[in-house]
């Protein structure tokens, strides 16, 4: 097991401009850490996985594990393992002799390879499959044993490269469970990508989000989620997405028609200072809530309803700046409007709103 460290490290394509796919990363991990890299696709994410398996070049800074400097060293030497998206399984070798094949290459004897594809066989619930080859499993199954292969190795990280992508919704949900608890077990450094934001929320010790092979912000799923640190990564966390849109700044705070987001004083002092005379506001579904008879609020078209079991999301345009906008507000099933209604909805706690700086699109508030 091991730390990684990401210093100032890009991967730079020929181009005319060039393309910096990653852009002076600048990241480190905890041994033992389960960090996941998310990011729409293009953001650099897989590059980022594959310079750390010295797949790709590193064209400036430096990249280490274990407190070595790996970067120009071979990806066979850096002691990881990786599982691809697709398996990548030997057709004509059993599940055995695919999780024992790297061990073979080592010359690692018969029975020590025997003992290791047992184990990791049971920790991934293997064991009455290692007799059948590929074809004759599932698409869950066949990921296990990729897996399997990698665990065998007993790596100081495991590298993972959007391995559930090829699942079904319900098995990808089981199999990111299983993952979850087998690092947990384990104790291996693991630095996982998706695109799937859901994914790296309900995974990752801690969540590296990326755009346009910039680091954004990396922090913990819930400090994420409730204290963004730019426009970005409000929007790209959460589902359904956050409600964005700029609007006039008031002495009273962010006015958006029909209702006010009222902000600190010593936050609008600085605010003043600094000459903004708008503000981008976001209010997550779930921090808006019907309004009662005579609370300021916002009048929403309904062109959309979601029933989700015990909730609902309800989608809609609102009147704002002149302008519509769609805004998306969490309630109760039993209390679902219909399509073509109008309701008012209002802020559930005034601490529900997020603001953001509009031109630069960086946290305002603490």
């Amino acid at each position: 097991m091991a730390d990684v460290s990401f210093r100032e490290a890009s991967r730079i394509f020929s181009g005319n401009p060039p393309v910096r796919a990653v852009d002076r990363l600048s990241l480190d991990i905890a041994d033992g850490e389960f960090l996941v890299l998310v990011g729409p696709s293009g953001s650099g994410k897989s590059t980022a996985l594959r310079m750390l398996a010295g797949l790709e070049d590193v064209d400036e800074g430096a990249i280490t594990i274990g407190g070595r400097d790996v970067t120009e060293v071979s990806p066979k030497n850096r002691d990881i393992a990786m599982v691809f998206q697709s398996y990548a399984l030997y057709p004509h070798m059993t599940v055995a002799e695919n999780m024992g094949f790297a061990l073979k290459i080592k010359r690692i004897s018969k029975a020590e390879i025997a003992e290791r594809v047992k184990e990791a066989a049971r920790l991934l619930d293997l064991t009455d499959y290692l007799d059948r080859k590929p074809k004759a499993l599932s698409g869950g199954q066949r990921q296990r044993v990729a897996m399997g292969r990698a665990i065998v190795r007993e790596p100081a990280v495991f590298l993972m490269d959007e391995p559930l992508s090829n699942l079904d919704a319900k098995l990808r949900v089981e199999t990111r469970a299983n993952i979850t608890a087998l690092q947990s077990r384990l104790g291996t450094t693991t630095v996982y990508v998706t695109h799937d934001q859901i994914e790296a929320m309900t995974m990752g010790h801690r969540v590296a989000v990326l755009k346009n092979g910039v680091l954004q912000q990396c922090d913990t799923p819930r400090a994420l989620y409730d204290r963004p640190g730019n426009v970005f990564v409000a929007g790209f966390i959460g589902s359904p997405a956050m409600n964005l849109t700029t609007v006039p700044l008031t002495a009273e705070g962010a006015k958006l028609d029909g209702l006010t987001v009222p902000i600190a004083r010593e936050l609008l002092s600085g605010r003043e200072a600094s000459e903004l005379s708008e503000v981008t506001v976001g209010i997550r579904p779930e921090g808006l809530r019907p309004a009662d008879a005579g609370e300021p609020a916002l009048e929403l078209k309904v062109e959309l309803v979601e029933v989700l079991g015990s909730d609902a999301y309800v989608y809609g345009q609102v009147a704002i700046g002149g302008g519509h906008e769609r805004f998306i507000v969490r309630t109760e099933t039993q209390n679902t409007p219909s399509f073509g209604d109008t309701i008012r909805v209002t802020l559930r706690d005034p601490d529900a709103a997020h603001t953001f700086n509009p031109e630069t699109g960086q946290r305002l508030t603490a």
